[in-house]
């Protein structure tokens, strides 16, 4: 395949908010190659590493490991992505290594398989905030790690993080837990978090790590700079996925849906403002975010029907209705049809909210 055939800067942005990005074409047999490669190169010979998330409050928390424990190995990962993490620490970190695991949540057992010869090697604390299944918090904990989840309708696992660690932290790193959380629960009261998720989103781990680090939520200009170059961009493809955007009742909520490559939060912002009770934005590349707002905070129960989980008012999923590449070229001219059917059946499928009432335990 031609590399122009994908290359973002020569298509129209009407074209480019229909299609995923170029990492999306590169196959994931090599993408794996290489992120075990340099798993490897991370924790071979390392004393301390930290597998996290790289959103925002993932990468909040490697900056407050590093900052409390000193050198951290980063070894980047996601939920789907958390497995391998594991299997390569297993292969690859030396015995008496201190390992963190944090921002992540398994859906099941079989996902953290191997966590228990990692915690007779060496020390492994993980720390969380997501909603975990009790089956598979007792399988961690027994396998003898430490492990913290924190209430996830009140902090971000940065919180958890500065609460958990033994460490004296100056104020910018309270204050980055903070702004980290507001943006994280979706709370949106200061305005500095839509730059620290849109910085963790466009700058590679390290360096938004070390930025975090030296100035905590007050970026220098060069940082300010690129956002306001890169959100000029942004602001023309959330006008995009709005404009597509269609509102629809399902029992008894509205239901803002839309298609499109976007940043997604003010997306679904946009359309809570439009009447929209929840927001289902479905992506190119074949996963979907699932907003909920004060009248629905379902998202988690939405997205656990399709593939995915995440907090009552901010969930992902990616619905199994992808079996070729027929199937995504389809999702692409269709702008999702299938994938947003899917969920929006899993909204009708919600049981009533009284059965619910007393189901959940807290950790």
């Amino acid at each position: 395949m031609d590399d122009w055939l994908i290359d973002d800067e020569r298509l129209p942005r009407e074209r480019r908010s229909l299609l995923p990005g170029e990492g999306f074409f590169y196959p994931d047999s090599l993408r794996e190659e290489r992120k075990e490669s340099e798993a490897a190169e991370a924790l071979t010979g390392a004393e301390t590493v930290v597998i996290a998330d790289t959103d925002a409050d993932g990468l909040g928390c490697v900056a407050l490991i590093r900052e409390a424990v000193g050198e951290a190995a980063l070894v980047p990962s996601g939920p789907h992505e958390l497995r391998k993490s594991i299997e390569w620490a297993v292969e690859y970190l030396p015995e008496g290594a201190t390992l963190f695991v944090c921002d992540l949540c398994p859906d099941s057992p079989e996902e953290v398989a191997g966590i228990e010869t990692l915690a007779e090697r060496g020390t492994v604390t993980w720390y969380d905030h997501h909603q975990w299944d009790g089956e598979v918090a007792k399988a961690v904990e027994t396998a003898g790690v430490d492990l913290t989840v924190g209430d996830s309708e009140e902090v971000c696992t940065t919180d958890v993080a500065l609460a958990e660690l033994d460490y004296d932290f100056p104020e910018r790193f309270a204050e980055l837990a903070r702004v980290t959380r507001d943006h994280d629960l979706w709370i949106k009261e200061d305005e500095r978090s839509d730059d620290l998720a849109d910085y963790g989103r466009w700058s590679e781990p390290e360096e938004y790590v070390a930025t975090i680090r030296e100035h905590g939520v007050d970026f220098p200009p060069e940082v300010s700079e690129l956002l306001r170059e890169k959100r000029v961009e942004k602001e023309a493809l959330i006008e995009k996925a709005v404009e597509r955007a269609e509102l629809r009742e399902v029992n008894g909520w509205t239901v803002g849906v839309t298609y499109g490559r976007c940043s997604q939060n003010e997306v679904a912002e946009a359309l809570r403002q439009q009447g929209a009770d929840a927001s289902v934005i479905v992506k190119p590349a074949g996963s979907a975010s699932i907003r909920g707002s004060e009248t629905f905070e379902r998202a988690h129960e939405v997205a656990g029907q399709v593939n995915g989980g995440g907090h009552p008012r901010a969930a992902g999923c990616k619905p199994d209705v992808y079996d070729d590449m027929l199937d995504y070229a389809h999702h692409w001219t269709t702008r999702g049809a299938v994938a947003k059917q899917a969920i929006v059946d899993a909204f009708r499928a919600l049981p009533p909210e009284e059965a619910d009432e007393g189901v959940e335990t807290e950790r």
